[in-house]
């Protein structure tokens, strides 16, 4: 027999006399009273709820109670995130030629300068128009993340809000919704086909790195999504903006001819590409009242 077969074996007798009679399990009779579980569940849900609801489980409610108040009382007192190492060059020296990750974490003496906010961010990470704005949390603008080899950017697009064609050149892009709806399209490259979607909110795609891509808010409601990357420095490109950034010879060698846009050359056109985040398609705006100025 097994060791510890033997040593169950000889709690037997000892269990045995010292349990009262009847057996191991005590008869119903002698069980304290139950509480229905649906009174449980009822004065759970009144508490969360702060519905006034009368059930024997009282005890369990108070407990609860003084959870939900202890939770709120610390939550006023959530520090703010530190930025003051946030695009210094110096720092992001020092991590980068760090041998070890204990030796980076070492260098970061404030906790609170592990905390990213994307309602608060330091400067220079946000891309900002009329239809919404990104707001990305790189190496350059989050310290924290030299050695992890990922990133993250928030995007917050307003009533058609239109985050325009770009390109990450150093990583893929893992795009949620977490509010709203976003049409999204990407193309990898030439001969791949276009990938249209409609993602609803916790729904997710996404776009290979160095495809061209863009995310669309077909509502008149706010969308936010999250975007993940695998590198902590994965770069963007505004399409229209790099193309039309080139040498007017070079834009109208590639269009085939002298180009103009509604009567204008490319060195006027190019001051009419609006910032990222943009108004989107005509019949959005329409639908939701807004006007294009």
């Amino acid at each position: 027999m097994h060791s510890s077969s033997l040593f169950v074996a000889s709690l037997l007798p000892v269990l045995a006399f010292s349990l009262p009679q009847g057996g191991i399990f005590p008869a119903l009779s002698d069980l304290p009273p139950a509480v229905p579980a649906s009174s449980t569940l009822v004065s759970a849900t009144a508490t969360m709820t702060g519905t006034a609801v009368s059930t024997s489980n009282s005890t369990y409610g108070s407990t609860l109670d003084s959870s939900i108040d202890t939770a709120t009382s610390s939550s006023s007192a959530i520090t703010p995130a530190d930025t003051s190492i946030a695009n210094d060059p110096e720092i992001i020296r020092q991590l980068s030629l760090a041998p070890k990750a204990v030796d980076r974490i070492k260098l970061i003496p404030q906790d609170a300068s592990f905390k990213f906010d994307f309602k608060a961010p330091p400067a220079d990470t946000l891309s900002e128009g009329k239809g919404g704005r990104t707001v990305r949390a790189d190496r350059k603008s989050f310290p924290p993340l030299i050695g992890t080899g990922g990133s993250m950017a928030l995007g917050f697009l307003g009533p058609c809000g239109f985050n325009t064609p770009h390109t990450h050149p150093r990583s893929a892009e893992f795009n949620l919704v977490v509010q709203g709806t976003l049409e999204t399209e990407f193309t990898l490259e030439n001969g791949a086909r276009t990938i249209r979607n409609t993602l609803a909110t916790h729904q997710m795609t996404v776009f290979p790195q160095g495809a061209l891509h863009t995310e669309f808010n077909p509502n008149c409601d706010d969308a936010i999504f999250v975007a993940g990357f695998a590198d902590e420095d994965p770069g963007v490109q505004q399409t229209a903006q790099a193309y039309f950034g080139l040498g007017q010879e070079v834009v109208e060698a590639a269009t085939g001819n002298d180009f103009t846009f509604e009567g204008k050359d490319v060195d006027v056109f190019r001051k009419l590409i609006p910032a990222n985040v943009a108004l989107g398609v005509e019949s959005c705006l329409k639908k939701c009242g807004i006007t294009r100025v």
